[in-house]
């Protein structure tokens, strides 16, 4: 692993932010106070890490995504183009007097994304869902309920329209609740609607 943080010219890394060694944050990329980042990532061009998000190591934030605090991304995620990870579930620029909301007339609440998963181009987290362990949500999904691990959803709103494996293609059926990965000869077992390893 290479050591290095690389901080392209034009990127705002702030500097009580802590980004691991390897990682690169290419131009007009913004990276807010407190935020982690891992080791091995790459944040891509206008990308925004909000104050106190956690990156895990090797993660992906693709070009013009928005990862808004206080986001979980466990190592190996992926998060395409111009993804939003919202934190409000009721967001209203003035409350009920007509006064511009500040930071503390409202609670963020954060998008959990866990260990290996990938998030398709332009899709939207509602503020509060996890998306598990290797799941795969589709470009342009709309999720506004916890994704199960190894789930593919898609859609608007986003529903599970098939099985994926670590290797992030859909499983072959093998009957009786089994499923298989035709790259890896992975197995998975289905049970009470969940997928795991075999």
């Amino acid at each position: 692993m290479v050591d290095t943080v690389r901080v392209e010219a034009g990127a705002e890394v702030d500097p009580r932010a802590r980004v691991g060694g390897g990682t690169t944050v290419w131009q007009l990329a913004q990276v807010r106070e407190d935020a982690v980042i891992g080791a091995e990532c790459v944040i891509g061009r206008g990308a925004y890490i909000g104050p106190g998000v956690r990156i895990g190591d090797r993660v992906k934030v693709q070009n013009h995504a928005l990862v808004y605090e206080p986001a979980v991304v466990e190592d190996g995620v992926f998060i395409g183009p111009a993804v939003v990870l919202t934190n409000d579930r009721y967001p209203r620029s003035v409350d009920v007097d007509g006064r511009l909301k500040r930071g503390g007339d409202w609670q963020a609440e954060g998008v959990t994304l866990r260990q290996g998963c990938s998030i398709g181009g332009r899709a939207v987290l509602v503020a509060g869902v996890t998306v598990g362990r290797w799941a795969l949500v589709a470009a342009g999904a709309v999720v506004h309920r916890d994704v199960p691990d190894f789930a593919l959803v898609a859609g608007v709103p986003a529903r599970r329209i098939k099985w994926v494996g670590r290797a992030g293609e859909p499983l072959e059926p093998l009957g009786d609740g089994r499923w298989r990965c035709p790259r890896t000869a992975e197995e998975y077992r289905e049970t009470d609607g969940l997928l795991a390893p075999a």
